[in-house]
């Protein structure tokens, strides 16, 4: 279940990466969204029991701000090394990631009813 999980969730922020990255960047192989998509997976699939129960110290509220800060700078590490781009316009396209995964997540909620 695990794996599957991870394995949508990659195709998931790979897709939606390559989409903001050939919307910023222009033409892109989508190889390199693959590659980069991997890492926001991980990290929010690992630290997604944050946003649920409190862990520790930390209530669920503070939970999903520290998910998202650990998924957008893991997201932005992948990014400036796969794309081999500055830190600057990597800010950039990883804002612009959040934002289509957001839409899209958004989106494929209100059609499949997901959560």
């Amino acid at each position: 279940m695990a794996t599957g999980n991870f394995l949508l969730a990659w195709l998931f922020y790979a897709v939606t990466l390559h989409l903001a990255a050939t919307f910023f960047v222009g033409d892109v192989p989508s190889q390199r969204a693959a590659y980069a998509g991997a890492a926001p997976a991980l990290v929010s699939i690992l630290l997604g029991r944050w946003g649920v129960d409190a862990v520790g110290f930390v209530s669920p509220s503070l939970g999903v701000a520290v998910v998202l800060v650990a998924t957008l700078v893991a997201d932005a590490i992948a990014i400036s090394s796969v794309y081999r781009i500055t830190w600057r316009p990597t800010a950039a396209l990883t804002l612009l990631h959040f934002a289509f995964t957001a839409v899209l997540g958004v989106a494929l909620d209100n059609v499949f009813g997901l959560v």
